[in-house]
């Protein structure tokens, strides 16, 4: 089966800061693309997308071009760029025109789970991810569970713009917990422009005793509410290996879809992400 992976991250510590790695000792070096194409050594997988990685603000313009170049060089899989930005930012829309237009730029991402959640509503934050459609950009939206009705918030006042979900709104997976996570992924799921990438599970459950069991509410919800056509598989490495590798999250994935389609199969491991990141 054929696989775009959506969300990949690299990071490079000699060349840029990323101070949150600091407090995941596991995460606390560096990860370049050889790392990442020993990870996915036999798993067919032929096309992915690199989202920011929360680099530290001073390096944002310089590691997005670097990571653009990475994007040109064929013999690598890495074919879109969804890049760092501050919309809150009054300079954000002349920070997007200094990396619009090259080919592999996809979208910008903004997580908010490590901000204030004034942040995500406010009046600066909200125009300008409505100005990413003006660019044909997409915005992923990275929140934790309790910050949906935020992210519902945005997403009603952004009609023109496509949004992607991460990690399924990031469901509290170690403690069980389905409401109201549930009711708020039926409400967002509501809007045709919110797509959502099934990925970042692993990293929330039980890092020493979780099974695919402990997944499948959450992944079955989200798909039951998206539908085939709007979820994407993806793999959050290296943030998966917290509790997983890279293979184990692509088989369990796999294990707890194997009783459907081909073809649906093959919408949330490819053909989904082709179509909804505009990938060559």
């Amino acid at each position: 089966m054929k696989i775009i992976d959506t969300h990949q991250h690299l990071w490079d510590m000699d060349l840029f800061s990323f101070t949150w790695c600091k407090h995941q000792p596991v995460l606390n070096r560096s990860f370049r693309m050889q790392d990442y194409l020993e990870a996915i050594q036999g798993l067919n997988i032929e096309k992915s997308v690199h989202l920011e990685a929360d680099v530290d603000e001073p390096y944002m313009l310089d590691e997005t071009r670097y990571i653009l170049k990475l994007a040109e060089d064929p013999t690598n899989p890495l074919t879109g760029v969804v890049a760092c930005g501050r919309p809150e930012d009054e300079g954000f829309r002349e920070y997007v025109e200094k990396i619009a237009g090259h080919p592999a730029l996809k979208g910008i991402r903004r997580v908010l789970h490590t901000q204030p959640d004034a942040v995500g509503q406010d009046p600066v934050f909200v125009e300008n991810v409505k100005a990413l459609s003006s660019y044909g950009l997409s915005f992923d939206i990275c929140v934790l569970a309790r910050q949906l009705p935020i992210a519902i918030n945005l997403v009603k006042q952004c009609r023109n713009v496509t949004f992607i979900l991460d990690h399924c709104g990031v469901p509290q997976v170690k403690e069980k917990v389905m409401d109201p996570w549930r009711e708020h992924i039926r409400a967002i799921s509501r809007f045709p422009n919110v797509n959502c990438k099934i990925s970042g599970l692993v990293a929330y459950a039980d890092p020493k005793s979780w099974t695919a069991e402990d997944l499948r509410p959450f992944i079955e919800h989200v798909i039951e509410s998206f539908g085939w056509d709007r979820v994407m598989f993806g793999s959050d490495w290296p943030v998966c290996t917290l509790s997983a590798t890279l293979r184990k999250w692509v088989e369990t994935l796999s294990f707890l879809t194997e009783n459907e389609s081909p073809e649906n199969r093959q919408k949330l491991f490819y053909e989904n992400a082709k179509r909804i990141y505009r990938l060559a």
